[in-house]
């Protein structure tokens, strides 16, 4: 077979979804891109088996069809070299000896067989369905990834957790902090109880990151027991999702949090990053006293014998409360948020506290939980 295509097209294409590829695989298959030539499209998998990603496009001057597993190292580092200009790849069919043209040269590569490639999971016959527009959900999934936690022994909470009934709920959470993204969905197709719920993977959740961006219109999610199969413009991922059963998430949000302090973002999370470097490096706490419309946030780390404070403005007009957090999960959160004010709820030092944007985006509403942490005093 053989096709013409554009150097940096291929190359941006590849680059994409290569990133599924793992540094070592336990098929050495996987180490490989499986391109399929069928009319003038050309069809490029990367895989771990867990994670598929598909990808395709139009190429020119097409003689013949069918499939060829290409070193994907080896590939990427030879395109990454050219400047744009068409290439000329030709695969003989029955020794999978490959050819690359360029204007000033020749490469010479030796393919697989693109029968060993594991083939894309089928869906099961009971398939849910629902349309998300591409900017949703990279919103929802931009601004819920910083919370999934890392934790072998809960896989459960290594994955966002799309809950979906009247409106469409992405919640990521480490069991120290947690967001809840609200939005909206176009379309659903549903079982009885009318609800979908699924937690996708990391490593997919990464990937859809990093594409979404380059795409538009809308996204087609199906799924059934096992496998999520996510339809875009100019991809398709499959994936396997997480087992089990995600934890019962609003259980664990306050409902009733008397104390209410609404401050400039920038300037509390400025002030933050200022002062925690001060703070004990094993603990990161850094405790708040709010009272009178004023915060003071201060740290200290006693080994060392350093500590810092500073006082920055706020609407509050309730008693004093004191509260303690870890400065490196309140910085992360602060810088998750668009809005230029945002709201801290607070109930007592003991009890977690909900930071909220003061304006949410248009179709958002964003909850941010983060667990207090104790204080000696």
């Amino acid at each position: 077979m053989k096709f013409t295509v554009s150097s940096t097209e291929l190359l941006s294409h590849l680059q994409a979804i290569s990133r599924v590829i793992n540094s070592k695989n336990s098929l050495q298959i996987l180490d490989n891109f499986l391109l399929s030539l069928e009319g003038n499209t050309l069809t490029m998998t990367a895989s771990d088996v867990e994670t598929t990603l598909i990808t395709s496009m139009e190429v020119d001057d097409v003689e013949g069809s069918g499939t060829v597993a290409v070193a994907n190292k080896l590939l990427l580092d030879t395109l990454r070299e050219f400047s744009e200009q068409p290439l000329t790849f030709q695969i003989d069919d029955s020794t999978l000896a490959m050819v690359i043209t360029s204007s000033n040269g020749t490469y010479n590569f030796i393919g697989q067989s693109g029968d060993m490639y594991p083939q894309l999971p089928e869906l099961e016959e009971d398939v849910q369905s629902m349309v998300v527009s591409v900017p949703v959900l990279l919103s929802g999934i931009s601004k819920t990834f910083f919370c999934m936690a890392d934790d072998e022994l809960r896989p459960v909470m290594n994955g966002i957790y799309f809950d979906v009934a009247e409106d469409l709920t992405l919640v990521a959470t480490d069991a120290h902090k947690l967001v809840r993204f609200k939005s909206e969905y176009i379309s659903t197709s549903v079982g009885e109880d009318g609800t979908i719920s699924f937690i996708l993977p990391k490593k997919p959740a990464t990937m859809l990151r990093n594409i979404l961006p380059k795409e538009s219109g809308d996204v087609q999610i199906k799924l059934d027991t096992k496998n999520a199969h996510f339809q875009l413009g100019n991809y398709t991922m499959v994936c396997r999702q997480v087992e089990g059963r995600y934890p019962n998430y609003n259980g664990v949000i306050p409902k009733n949090n008397p104390f209410k302090v609404i401050v400039d973002r920038i300037t509390l999370l400025n002030a933050l990053k200022r002062v925690s470097v001060f703070s004990n490096q094993a603990s990161n706490l850094i405790k708040l006293d709010i009272a009178d419309n004023k915060i003071q946030i201060s740290a200290q780390d006693i080994d060392f014998s350093i500590s810092a404070e500073e006082h920055i403005p706020c609407q509050y007009e309730n008693e004093p409360i004191k509260i303690g957090f870890k400065s490196t999960f309140l910085i992360e959160m602060l810088e998750n948020i668009d809005s230029n004010d945002v709201i801290i709820e607070l109930a007592d030092p003991s009890r977690a506290g909900i930071i909220l944007p003061f304006e949410n985006e248009e179709g958002e509403e964003i909850l941010m939980l983060l667990m207090p942490m104790l204080l000696n005093d």
